[in-house]
């Protein structure tokens, strides 16, 4: 399997000295081309520092990153800005949507920025809500939609433009089970069509649904193994 993400002997501190705390500590970790992968750990065990590495939201203190074979570290802000843009599809808790903004139009604003467009970008939102099943519903605003619609708009939105990695940071946080169910399995299908999926989250049975979990604590990996999934030997 070809090597996507490569993170070797990373640490991360805050407030360096007396006080400080070391969020994480000699982690070590290959993820392939093409995985469904779990991050799990409790709050203050580092799995949210390892996911702002990991999307190059922020840097570590010691160690290196490898994405595409390309040491992240010796890039600058712009050309990080770049491969967020680019290169990973962010899912948030929150769904983060714009609220005077439709359906339609809050998958289309990434697409603004990054200089598509006007009939490419609209063709590609409209896929994309498609794909998770809000054909129907592309001109509803946040205010119109469920929990779990709204983060399918948010999924949407970080597939519109078929990033090679979609990082999920606990994408059900806030949804009921039902909706739960839906959100997990737009994912297992965005994997089984090639993706790369990091998820983070705090929930066994959450990870569970992941092909490969990595358990975090105190900062350092403490368990890393493959689930096997229903129907598969």
């Amino acid at each position: 399997m070809e090597i996507l993400v490569e993170i070797r002997d990373i640490c991360k501190i805050y407030n360096p000295g007396e006080n400080e705390v070391k969020a994480l500590d000699h982690v070590s970790l290959t993820i392939g081309k093409g995985e469904f992968v779990a991050i799990i750990g409790h709050s203050g065990s580092g799995k949210s520092t390892l996911m702002n590495m990991l999307g190059c939201l922020d840097v570590p203190t010691s160690g290196s990153y490898f994405l595409h074979g390309h040491d992240v570290g010796g890039m600058s802000d712009d050309e990080l800005s770049d491969i967020r843009n680019q290169e990973i599809g962010f899912v948030f808790q929150g769904f983060n949507l714009i609220p005077s903004l439709t359906a339609v139009e809050n998958v289309e604003l990434p697409l603004i920025y990054r200089g598509v467009g006007k009939r490419e970008r609209q063709e590609l939102s409209e896929k994309a809500l498609e794909k998770v099943g809000l054909a129907k519903r592309m001109t509803h605003k946040p205010s119109e939609m469920s929990g779990g619609q709204q983060q399918r708009v948010a999924i949407a939105r970080a597939i519109a433009q078929a990033p090679p990695i979609i990082l999920a940071d606990e994408p059900t946080g806030n949804l009921d089970s039902g909706s739960t169910k839906e959100i997990m399995d737009i994912l297992r299908g965005l994997h089984e069509e090639g993706r790369t999926v990091i998820l983070i989250t705090h929930d066994n049975d959450i990870a569970a649904r992941a092909k490969r979990v990595i358990k975090i604590m105190d900062g350092k990996i403490e368990e890393d193994y493959e689930n096997v999934w229903e129907g598969e030997k």
